[in-house]
């Protein structure tokens, strides 16, 4: 029996450590034994979720989902504690001949980098391996803790330059409707360009790093994911609107975009269509995409087609990306901005870009989307 507990014992550290390894040290998709931690995320999400229903704002709703990131990662290293501590309990068995106390110097072991023998005589090996491998990990969780903020930064910085872009909430016709108001059409391909390559750094960080997806941004508006929906809209807006015009960085843009939204959705286990019909129905109605064509008539933007001859590649587009945006933008609580769906723990609805008051041109005046409560 003895034995059989020090081999269950061992077989809980080994995974423990290729959990630890497969987290931190080799970045990669998680799967099977690896979604350990990601259940410890899903976990300390929920809780948060439950807490946030105590407040009556979007901004205090925001304020009390912004620790979720950080005590996830805390409780990723005490998920790893009392894993190890389980293991090198049962390995301390043959030793004290009582699981409990097993348990009490595996902890004691672990935590003071030290032995303690509660009964029989001690087992160094054991006790020195617990107390090595826990200080490997402390050491690993600090140096990985640069990895994950260099990539908030990262995503966060292009986000808050789209503010000027995209109205806060950001949306999609609000993009074309800024560049054509204040004559910068001109710098669309390049705008493009640098999404695209912001939804590849994002893919990367944010698959090999699921605890990445519960860092909200800075301020309550703000967010990485209304953000690329709006650019994502943007393109495919102008890409039917305008086909001959148009940069070929829009569809560079539009096929990284519902990419990274895509292999996103695959780390959280959610079952994608990776070539989904183009005249597949959509939520986005066309009478709401009929009211943004006018607005963007209205302020003239050039276009080659109306806003029935332009919906169809429209559609097509946007079916790529706009249900696991809407299930993203639901399961992170996103701001509840124009064409971005439903939220299922919010009071509010709709809220509409801000614009400044005394700066708000007539012409997105009278078209600016409705502010739901």
């Amino acid at each position: 029996m003895t034995d059989l507990y020090f081999a269950l014992g061992l077989v809980i550290v080994l995974l423990t450590s290729a959990s630890v390894l497969f987290t931190i040290v080799l970045p990669r998709r998680p799967r099977g034994f690896e979604r350990l931690t990601t259940v410890v995320n899903r976990v300390v999400r929920l809780a948060f979720i439950g807490l946030s229903r105590l407040a009556r704002t979007y901004e205090g709703k925001d304020a009390l989902l912004a620790p979720t990131a950080p005590v996830a990662l805390v409780g990723q290293l005490l998920f790893w504690a009392i894993c190890y501590i389980i293991g090198y309990g049962f390995m301390l068995n043959g030793v004290t001949h009582d699981l409990g106390s097993a348990f009490v110097q595996a902890a004691g072991v672990v935590f003071t980098v030290g032995t303690i023998d509660l009964k029989g005589p001690p087992n160094h090996a054991v006790d020195i391996a617990a107390g090595g491998t826990w200080v490997v990990v402390v050491a690993l969780q600090i140096a990985y803790l640069p990895a994950l903020y260099g990539a908030f930064n990262r995503r966060e910085s292009l986000v808050a330059m789209l503010e000027s872009r995209a109205g806060l909430p950001a949306w999609g016709p609000e993009v074309l409707a800024r560049h054509q108001l204040v004559g910068i059409t001109d710098a669309l391909p390049d705008f493009y360009a640098s999404w695209e390559g912001w939804a590849a750094d994002l893919v990367e960080s944010h698959t090999t790093y699921p605890v990445m997806l519960l860092f909200r941004s800075p301020e309550p508006w703000f967010s990485w994911l209304i953000g690329l929906l709006a650019v994502l809209d943007g393109a495919a807006m102008h890409l039917a609107l305008a086909p001959s015009t148009a940069s070929s960085q829009a569809r560079l843009c539009l096929r990284m975009g519902f990419t990274a939204l895509n292999r996103i959705a695959g780390v959280l286990g959610w079952h994608v269509d990776s070539d989904p019909d183009p005249d597949s129905p959509i939520a986005l109605t066309f009478e709401e995409f009929d009211q943004a064509v006018e607005m963007l008539r209205h302020i003239g933007f050039p276009m080659e087609r109306s806003a029935e001859e332009a919906w169809p590649d429209f559609r097509g587009w946007r079916v790529n990306y706009e249900s696991t945006a809407y299930r993203l933008a639901d399961r992170l609580i996103a701001p509840p901005a124009p064409w971005s769906g439903s939220r299922r723990h919010l009071r509010s609805g709709i809220v509409a870009p801000r614009r400044p008051p005394q700066g708000t041109p007539p012409a997105l005046a009278d078209h600016r989307p409705p502010v739901v409560l």
